[in-house]
């Protein structure tokens, strides 16, 4: 056992736990034990979630205000230590640190958003909607909420999340990943430095025994959730059935579509940052290249080249472009996958399988290494272009048409993000208009929305009707009241057995 342990936080305590169980956590890169994270037994669900119950009353009790100052501190401290927030990344996850750190960045844009939680949170009046009655709405937090969040944004994800739940008045209990969970520790300190209560914000670490026990616990009244498909609509189905809200992001299967009109040398650039980045291990990552007409003849080179020349290293290189996969098990699934893609019948262009880690040197180390994999000729019955493989694999589909390519996407089960690169102004509005998929980019290859807009897919990418963070975030983490008042002087006698009108 390593002389790390990372356990949890609980009511503003460091805690390692009632149950005992650990697991080893990993640098990537090295292929080394750093540490144990304590993996939370359904005692310590209850434990943080009463305090989090115990926590509410006085936190929703707190004029929005000073709600908002405490989100202001944070987002100072943050901007303090934002490098060391990415180095913890670099070293669990494996990305290269000028990603971390526009991670780190992007879950800081949430915290400005959640700064104006006043006006967020303002609701409607209207003067006399009735014979001298009044009406208005408000909206009011739900009370404790839980966020369950993936390897590959350990960061960013919690901030889709728990910025604007605890701004809007509730308290939170975060299970992030078991494979890199350093960083939601150094998270839950800083927003004790800035002020928050103890007990408002919580920290348990995990396995599927805390995931389950917070979907059935009954004090918990919203989760959200971040990760794959088939356990996202179990976490949905099960959580409805309990009565909670649940907001459950899943898969993606990213298509970008190049026009033969489209700049060529932003295309190759845009398919190569957006395929390989993260080592591909992003839920916005694009899998699929959709090549219209010819554009695939001069595409395809361009890329395999490319792919064959990526600076792979250790994260904390400072030119590196592309660092390990998180997991062995991880390698082991995309490279079964790579596999299945020559059996299938795809070419397989350049083979991330075959690179040389001790060859490379430049801190690569006995880690979990893979190249950048590009396959061509990919046709729509192929599991490679099926499933989501969540690895630097790039996947090249030919198609004749515009038309022909707008029914291949709307017709795959995933409709979280996708791209089109052209330089008509017409068949732009035509694909932003026609595609059936939630997050669309015209010559932007990761459309990512800003804070302010709010992050989600359709189909099987999203189960639940509000998308994370933004408006629909302060949506999904208040509930609507709605109050109608007379007072007894404008009240006429007798008793009244219709329903009130604007008479």
């Amino acid at each position: 056992m390593s002389e790390n342990r990372i356990g949890h936080y609980i009511n503003g305590l460091m805690s390692n736990g009632h149950g005992g169980n650990t697991q080893p956590v990993y640098n990537p890169a090295t292929g080394q034990v750093s540490g144990d994270v304590a993996l939370a037994s359904a005692a310590d669900v209850d434990a943080a979630v009463a305090a989090a119950k115990a926590a509410f009353p006085g936190w929703a009790d707190t004029p929005p205000i000073r709600r908002a100052r405490v989100m202001f501190k944070f987002l100072e401290l943050l901007n303090a230590h934002k490098d060391e927030l990415a180095r913890a990344i670099v070293l669990e996850h494996g990305k290269v640190f000028s990603d971390a750190q526009g991670e780190v960045a992007r879950g800081i844009d949430i915290v400005e958003f959640a700064c104006g939680i006043p006006q967020l949170l303002k609701g409607d009046y209207t003067e006399q909607v009735s014979r001298g009655i009044d009406n208005w709405t408000m909206r009011q937090p739900l009370g404790v909420v839980a966020g369950i969040t993936p390897f590959n944004f350990p960061v960013m994800v919690p901030m889709w999340m728990y910025p604007v739940a605890i701004a809007a008045g509730n308290t939170f209990v975060l299970k992030p990943s078991p494979l890199d969970p350093s960083a939601s520790l150094l998270m839950a300190d800083l927003l004790t430095q800035a002020g928050l209560p103890e007990g408002v914000f919580n920290v348990l670490q995990g396995d599927k025994v805390a995931v389950e026990a917070l979907i059935d616990h009954p004090d918990v009244k919203a989760l959200s959730f971040v990760g794959s498909t088939p356990i996202a609509n179990k976490i949905y189905q099960r959580g409805a059935q309990h009565g909670k809200r649940v907001q459950a992001l899943g898969g993606a299967k990213n298509h970008l579509v190049v026009m033969p009109d489209a700049n060529l040398d932003k295309a190759v650039d845009a398919l190569i940052g957006a395929a390989y980045g993260s080592a591909g291990e992003r839920c916005m990552a694009i899998s699929v290249a959709v090549m219209v007409g010819d554009v695939a003849d001069t595409l395809v080179p361009r890329l395999a080249e490319r792919a064959k020349s990526l600076t792979i290293k250790n994260g904390l290189e400072n030119d590196a472009e592309m660092g390990p996969i998180v997991t062995a098990q991880a390698h082991q699934r995309i490279t079964e996958y790579i596999a299945k893609g020559v059996d299938e019948g795809a070419e397989l262009v350049v083979d991330g399988r075959s690179f040389d880690s001790a060859g490379a040197g430049n801190g690569c180390g006995d880690g979990f290494w893979m190249g950048g994999t590009l396959f061509d000729h990919v046709t729509s019955d192929m599991k490679i272009y099926q499933e989501e493989i969540f690895g630097p694999v790039l996947a090249c589909v030919r198609v004749p048409d515009i038309a022909t390519a707008i029914e291949l996407i709307n017709d795959h089960e995933f409709g979280n993000g996708v791209s089109c690169f052209t330089e008509s102004g017409h068949v732009a509005r035509e694909f932003g208009r026609r595609i059936q998929v939630g997050m669309v980019g015209i010559n932007v290859p990761i459309p990512v929305p800003m804070s302010w807009h709010g992050f989600g897919g359709w189909k099987r990418s999203l189960f639940g009707d509000m998308h994370a963070y933004g408006e629909e975030g302060v949506r999904f983490y208040t509930k609507q009241k709605s109050i109608m008042q007379r007072w007894s002087d404008s009240i006429d006698a007798g008793a009244e057995f219709a329903m009130p009108t604007a008479k």
